[in-house]
């Protein structure tokens, strides 16, 4: 665990004056990180106030951990206090979020959130909801607190505000162990130190904390279990069924026989994976068994987080990031389910990457090291980014490197939970995916493939599905600018700019961020919020989800020349195709990728437009 760890009373010696310096050099050799001037000034400003209160207490061999690295996540706490406990003589702990604003206020449309009176841009979640949550999680984490039920406590700490700056933010704090405090109560905060901690040094309490193993919590395990297990939907028919059960019997002979095993699950849109990985998690996590979820898609991710956790913060917590991986332990998990590994990245670093994590490690070893069973759920045609290499061989092939054995279940002859079979093999063909040429549609009955003459028609019928209560999106290739969302006088995002321009038609893509605009949602729910109906979603926002009633848009980057579909990497506007970044050919395979991932969302049907008339012509000929 990297983290700066000082007394009070070092912090405040001379030989430690220059702090904020030393603890940004301590960064950047670390952990690459660039630190800014601001963030030196508020090192400056912050630490020394805390270390004077501690000194003032009485407690200046406490131990004050700075920048304290949540783990598997890139959060940071700013300051964990660690000492000895007042009453019992056994560890505390107190994580303090420093804020230096004087004046904030709750915003009136969501009470976690505060509108800082210096500071423009959206509102910021409320300091003591930060604190809590960071201790919620830490919980869920660190096995040796399990032990210390009553350990870790958080306060927030607004140096710069008296109270009655900040009064209505006190109505936020709701349970014992979370405290605010502020300027003009820094008495009350001196006194909450000394009734908190024993005037002893702290490093062995720091000690346990830094060295603490790894893992979901059993707390964590049981909640999340209820709340997913518990729910309805998962019912598992034919090739689910076998592939949740191969799992089930590789956790049990891993933990009998001390075997590791890599299980791969591949299927098509409508296979129904994740339902397997949810089944997965609830199910294991149930039994108490160390279990996290992790997909490499923040939309799809998020969309876990809000609807799967509901609003849970223990349950979100199993949801992770492929990129959260670098430094676990050695089979510190029983299972990791890897969802939608066809994200799988080359390596997990990047330029916002500690230097000293940038080995060139595969990410696929990374997941693979981090469970006794890790779980793969993919579709390989779905890679549509430089750099993605989520395949059946090449997770076979890194897994047998290691000399570990591979089951792979297919889930493509069998069940669905919706689409065509039919026509997800037409599409392959469209697309020059299949060995087969591309034919005319000739019909499925639990599937619908439209041809429209114009985007207008297009919204116009999904719209009606929209009424009726069916989920309907509409989607496009990249081949629009992608603007800011416009700006009122205040600074704040007010509309979205309709970049998505064919003819006297204009819509906008879906949010960028992650914050609503007006009636859009943020875009990691623009597949499953209403709101998304107004907008154009990127190939990026739709990739893993699935509604009723699609619509793609073919832009000029896939068209119909001399007989067949030709990619054309300039008439794209995704950067991540830039030719500085992929070939020419690899360019042209992300595309035809995109397209197939475009064409498969829907599960009840699909409507399709070429703004190409050539392309739209040959189109007429295989949909009629």
């Amino acid at each position: 665990m990297t983290v700066l760890r000082l007394t009070a009373e070092s912090l405040l010696s001379p030989a430690e004056r220059k702090f904020a310096q030393i603890l940004a050099e301590q960064l950047r050799m670390r952990d690459g990180i660039t630190v800014s001037a601001s963030e030196k000034r508020s090192w400056e400003r912050s630490l020394p106030v805390v270390a004077q209160d501690l000194v003032d207490a009485g407690l200046g061999q406490v131990e004050m951990l700075i920048e304290y690295k949540l783990p598997l996540t890139s959060k940071r706490a700013d300051v964990v206090l660690a000492g000895v406990d007042r009453r019992t003589g056994g560890d505390a702990y107190v994580v303090v979020e420093l804020k230096q604003w004087s004046r904030a206020e709750v915003w009136d449309e969501d009470p976690s959130r505060v509108l800082v009176h210096e500071m423009t841009g959206k509102p910021k979640l409320h300091p003591s909801l930060q604190a809590k949550g960071y201790t919620d999680y830490i919980y869920g984490f660190l096995v040796e607190l399990a032990k210390q039920p009553d350990a870790l406590h958080a306060v927030a700490y607004l140096h710069n505000a008296s109270r009655g700056d900040v009064a209505d933010l006190y109505d936020a704090v709701e349970d014992d162990r979370t405290r605010l405090f502020t300027q003009s109560t820094r008495g009350a905060f001196v006194d909450y130190l000394r009734d908190r901690f024993a005037p002893a040094p702290g490093h062995v309490a720091a000690d346990r904390f830094l060295s603490s193993e790894v893992r979901p919590s059993k707390q964590l395990l049981a909640h999340a279990a209820k709340e997913i297990r518990d729910r309805d939907q998962f019912d598992l028919l034919d090739e689910q069924r076998l592939a949740y059960e191969l799992v089930l019997h590789a956790v049990d002979k891993a933990r009998k026989e001390d075997l590791k095993t890599v299980v791969v699950i591949t299927g098509g849109p409508g296979s129904g994976k994740s339902v397997i990985a949810l089944s997965l998690l609830g199910t294991l996590s149930g039994r108490g068994l160390s279990v996290l979820h992790a997909t490499g898609s923040k939309s799809f991710t998020q969309t876990m987080r809000r609807h799967v956790a509901k609003g849970s913060p223990q349950t979100k917590a199993m949801f992770k990031y492929f990129n959260n991986f670098m430094e676990a332990e050695r089979n510190g998990l029983d299972v990791l389910i890897c969802d939608e590994a066809h994200r799988i990245r080359e390596v997990s670093a990047n330029r916002y990457t500690a230097a000293r994590l940038r080995t060139g490690r595969p990410q696929v070893d990374e997941l693979i090291d981090a469970a006794r069973v890790p779980v793969f759920l993919l579709d390989g045609r779905q890679n549509v980014r430089p750099g993605e290499m989520g395949t059946l061989e090449e997770i076979r092939d890194h897994a047998e490197d290691k000399g570990l054995n591979v089951h792979h279940v297919s889930l493509d002859e069998q069940f669905r939970c919706g689409g065509s079979r039919k026509y997800e093999e037409w599409v392959l063909r469209l697309l020059g995916l299949h060995e087969q040429p591309a034919e005319p549609w000739t019909g499925d009955d639990d599937f619908e493939v439209s041809l429209t003459e114009s985007p207008q028609e297009m919204e116009a019928l999904l719209h009606a599905q929209h009424e009726r209560g069916r989920t309907a999106r509409m989607t496009a290739g990249f081949c629009w600018p992608w603007s800011n969302p416009r700006k009122d006088a205040g600074g704040w995002e007010q509309s979205l700019v309709p970049d998505v321009v064919v003819g006297d038609w204009a819509r906008p893509w879906n949010v960028k961020g992650d914050r609503a605009v007006g009636d859009a949602p943020p875009s990691e729910l623009w597949a499953t919020n209403p709101g998304g109906f107004g907008q154009v979603g990127c190939v990026y926002t739709a990739q893993g989800f699935e509604y009723d009633w699609n619509g793609v848009i073919l832009g000029p980057d896939l068209v119909f020349r001399d007989g067949r579909l030709v990619a054309r990497r300039e008439a794209s506007r995704d950067p991540a195709l830039r030719p500085k970044t992929v070939t020419d050919a690899e360019a042209a395979q992300l595309i035809r990728n995109t397209y197939k991932v475009l064409l498969t969302r829907g599960m009840v049907g699909t409507l399709i437009y070429s703004v190409d008339a050539e392309t739209q012509a040959y189109l007429s000929r295989l949909v009629r």
